[in-house]
């Protein structure tokens, strides 16, 4: 299993996938435990979801489980959301706050896994950032994510079907996070927040440098939206996900079309 697949498109928009990986490495699966084995925080399905919704975009998305190591956190493991809750480079504990190890990875596995896994994701992520950026003089990084829609651990009550982050509009032009907004704000079957509980990963804050010409965006949606249920086994629905797909599209067609117009005019 490759860690990353790359589909190259020729359009300005690219998708990120960090977390819809499921592929452990025998070695690193045996050191699961049980409820580690089920792979639980997964981002379920996102490259399906995402599937033929804007022509010539790029997507770049990690094969591997975030249990094997989180491609979206700082690699020197500075924390995304000081002093509250969340899970490490490496997980030790589900969203839950379960362990998932029958003994917790050593710092040289962690090493290990920052040079096999998280620097190859990250690496073809700026190959293409860069590939796309040379041919239309800005590139847009749409980071796609879910997640269950109740993990009192993390958040309290429900979150919004769509959370939009920039983090604080430090990451993208606000024509983008506006463009957003506006095609969420006009299906009224999902609701969304911009900068709520989360904000953008590291990913999104890493590569998104709008006055260089590189913006980034976050979408976490809620798993409920698209999933036959939030737990195993995680079945896909294919009449929930019918009309978010229908609202993706109109996002990914908004995002491309303010990359092609008013931020061209920028550069």
């Amino acid at each position: 299993m490759t860690p990353v697949t790359i589909i190259r498109g020729s359009g300005p928009v690219i998708l990120g996938q960090p977390h819809s990986g499921t592929y452990v490495p025998d070695d690193i699966f045996a050191q699961l435990n049980d409820l580690g084995q089920q792979l639980r925080d997964t981002d379920w399905y996102i490259p399906r979801l995402y599937d033929g919704l804007l022509d010539n975009v790029t997507i770049v998305s990690a094969n591997f489980s975030r249990y094997v190591i989180d491609a979206n956190r700082d690699p020197e493991g500075t924390s995304l959301y000081p002093g509250q809750n969340t899970t490490e480079l490496v997980p030790t504990s589900t969203f839950d706050n379960e362990p998932i190890w029958r003994a917790n990875p050593t710092e040289s596995d962690i090493t290990h896994r920052l040079g096999s896994y998280h620097r190859v994701y990250h690496a073809a992520l700026e190959a293409e950032i860069a590939r796309v950026k040379a041919e239309h003089g800005l590139a847009v990084l749409y980071d796609c994510h879910s997640i269950r829609s109740e993990i009192p651990h993390l958040f309290d009550n429900q979150l919004p079907d769509l959370n939009i982050g920039d983090n604080g509009g430090q990451t993208c032009a606000p024509t983008i996070t506006s463009a957003v907004a506006a095609a969420c704000a006009q299906s009224p079957a999902y609701s969304h927040v911009v900068n709520g509980r989360f904000k953008g990963g590291w990913t999104t804050r890493h590569y998104g440098r709008p006055e260089a010409g590189v913006h980034a965006i976050q979408m976490e949606l809620v798993q409920r939206c698209y999933l036959e249920s939030e737990m195993p086994p995680f079945s896909y629905s294919t009449s929930r996900a019918a009309p978010l797909r229908d609202l993706l599209g109109t996002i990914l067609k908004a995002v491309e079309d303010t990359a092609n117009s008013s931020l061209k005019t920028e550069t």
